[in-house]
């Protein structure tokens, strides 16, 4: 696996190879032709760097899905990445800590961390995220989530509103016209 991805994308086990085809023919729609799409050593979980703003990328594969989910076979979620890190629980702290004034001083927020492959303590890795972000916790509703997705011994950080992150499970066709 790359240290280098700003996308992560989920699929159902044993459908990766069909992952990668989809994600890096979207790219390629999306204009960037030499975008790297990779399976990991996780099952179901891929990763790819591109060029283009993942975020961006994110919202076009929405877009994309409502009206020809077919082109988004194979691909379960989508999550852009704004910083690579190594598993440490101080190295997840100081990337979060670069990514922080994102959220309005006024704003709520959570961390969700997503671990796969590692001996990591969730609680360990909020608690000291948490430490880094003085804003108004919300479990239940909140407008900003710090996501930590912890991929053995690479973790992607974002710093993203829950809409941000795409999960085509539960996407519905929007009529046309």
């Amino acid at each position: 696996m790359t240290r280098e991805f700003n996308l992560i994308a989920t699929t159902l086990r044993g459908q990766e190879v069909l992952g990668v085809a989809t994600l890096s023919s979207l790219l390629a729609e999306m204009g960037d032709e030499s975008a790297k799409v990779e399976i990991t050593r996780i099952q179901g979980v891929l990763t790819a760097y591109t060029k283009l703003d993942p975020f961006q990328v994110v919202e076009m594969v929405e877009e994309i899905a409502s009206k020809e989910p077919f082109k988004v076979a194979g691909i379960m979620r989508l999550i852009p990445v704004e910083l690579v890190t190594q598993s440490r629980v101080e190295e997840i702290a100081a990337s979060v800590d670069r990514l922080k004034d994102k959220i309005p001083p006024d704003a709520t927020y959570k961390v969700m961390v997503e671990k796969r492959h590692t001996q990591l303590s969730s609680r360990e890795v909020i608690e000291a995220v948490a430490a880094r972000v003085d804003r108004k916790v919300s479990l239940e509703n909140p407008d900003w989530i710090v996501l930590v997705e912890i991929l053995g011994g690479v973790t992607g950080v974002s710093v993203l509103r829950p809409s941000q992150i795409l999960s085509l499970g539960r996407l519905e066709p929007r009529p046309s016209g």
